[in-house]
């Protein structure tokens, strides 16, 4: 029977994913619900709030034998959005201490344990998130930089690209799985729906635009030019991004990672480790993740109530299948 236990959560801005751990690191159970963030989903609340509960009860486990949360948060990025963050745990008997940060934070916590290194996520948001050997975190968007490598917006790029004639025969096969998303004959009449906005709600023009990123970096694997173009400029980007927060290191060589959909494509990932191998302020060398966020999340939770987090620890969370990308 379990007495005691801690919830990490990794809300992402097209998932959330809650896991209930013992204080041992012995993972007791794992859900997953819709978005996190108020910014992508309109019931955003109601998503975490019911994935917490699920968890909850498959791991059989009170709300009063909760000893703390530490929840990441796409879309947590200064004091005015706390309001909205902390409704998101508002679950009736869960008066236990609380932790919020963003989501990159529990993303690097499980994928290098606490050690100094960059962190790249770039999926439904783009985020790069540092930790140094003097422990400062850093986050690209402190220096008002952003890595526009999100789903979306690879999407908006080839589209717009594609409505402005910038295409090669290699694309056509892209072109053709594009104008079926969009279910249009061909590129006139999707000029036509773009001049309409495409989707009149911005959530879910967003939402709709985030789901056709694989389709062009898929095109970018096999070839497409355009697709490789769009994807070559995501990553010119992030690779700016990992160059500002890079400089604050003492190290001549920095440990990166890249977390999400997007960068995690063959063609992406493939380009970002070939690019870090360039390195202008440092060295790079990519390694992939330890563990998953929301298992970052557990141990965040876990040193936040001052439990001591050991290798033993670190096993037993690993023994979960969830636990790791």
């Amino acid at each position: 029977m379990v007495h005691e236990a801690v919830i990490g959560i990794d809300g992402g801005g097209s998932k959330t994913r809650v896991m209930v751990s013992d204080l041992a690191g012995h993972i007791l159970s794992y859900a997953e619900g819709g978005p996190s963030s108020i910014h992508k989903d309109g019931n955003a609340h109601e998503n975490v709030q019911k994935t917490i509960q699920a968890a909850l009860s498959t791991a059989d486990c009170g709300a009063g034998q909760v000893k703390g949360i530490y929840a990441g948060i796409a879309g947590y990025e200064s004091e005015q959005d706390l309001k909205w963050v902390q409704r998101l745990t508002e679950v009736e008997g869960l008066h236990c201490p609380k932790w919020y940060v963003n989501d990159s934070v529990v993303a690097h916590a499980g994928a290098f344990l606490g050690k100094p290194s960059i962190v790249v996520v770039s999926g439904t948001g783009s985020i790069i998130f540092a930790v140094t050997e003097q422990g400062d975190q850093l986050k690209n968007i402190d220096f008002h930089h952003y890595a526009s490598s999100a789903a979306r917006f690879l999407s908006y790029d080839a589209i717009f690209e594609l409505l402005a004639g910038n295409i090669q025969r290699s694309d056509e096969a892209m072109i053709c799985k594009i104008l079926s998303y969009w279910n249009v004959e061909n590129v006139d009449r999707l000029r036509t729906l773009a001049a309409r906005g495409f989707i009149e709600d911005g959530k879910e023009r967003d939402k709709k635009f985030g789901e056709m990123a694989s389709i062009v970096t898929n095109g970018a694997q096999e070839g497409s030019r355009l697709g490789q173009i769009v994807c070559d400029k995501a990553i010119d980007q992030i690779m700016v991004g990992v160059e500002i927060l890079g400089a604050f290191f003492q190290s001549d060589l920095i440990s990166v990672t890249g977390i999400g959909s997007v960068i995690k494509s063959p063609y992406m990932k493939s380009k970002f480790i070939e690019r870090l191998q360039t390195g202008k302020n440092k060295r790079y060398c990519f390694k992939n993740p330890e563990l998953s966020a929301v298992s970052g999340a557990v141990l965040m939770a876990l040193r936040s109530l001052d439990i001591p987090v050991d290798l033993k620890t670190i096993e037993s969370i690993r023994n979960h299948p969830h636990s790791t990308w």
